[in-house]
């Protein structure tokens, strides 16, 4: 049996890589029922000041095409309290290039107080879409 009966996690996922297969897969392995937020283009636009390459229908596509993935829903915010009254989940998984960071630290304590858990898994070294475009360039 599994450590959690609902877990969720949120992310671009724009260009798709190795990283983001091994956060969905280490999710799933200790949640029954994986829930993920795909941010949307206004979202990504909002706190990146950035378009992401890949459409948000597309990546929302690519993601419910993940065999760990049992629901999708689009990110709107990144507020995670609300997410939480919403979806009702027991834990949410994070990369743990987010530790520290001010808006997970309030999240933490607020989690805390109402029995959710925050588990940080390792960052995939050497990948990240930033990369991936880096070598499309050379």
């Amino acid at each position: 049996m599994k450590q959690y009966k609902v877990g969720y996690t949120t992310g671009v996922f724009d260009l798709f890589h190795v990283g983001h297969l091994n956060i969905l897969k280490k999710a799933k392995e200790q949640c029954e029922f994986l829930i993920v937020g795909v941010s949307t283009d206004d979202l990504v636009m909002a706190y990146k000041n950035k378009p992401p390459i890949i459409s948000h229908m597309d990546r929302t596509a690519i993601v419910k095409g993940i065999k760990y993935v049992d629901q999708v829903i689009p990110q709107t915010n990144r507020n995670k309290i609300l997410a939480w009254e919403r979806l009702n989940f027991d834990v949410m998984f994070v990369g743990d290039d987010w530790k520290g960071n001010a808006l997970f630290m309030e999240v933490e304590i607020k989690f805390n107080k109402i029995g959710v858990d925050i588990v940080y898994f390792p960052y995939t070294q050497d990948i990240s879409s930033t990369i991936v475009k880096e070598k499309i360039k050379l």
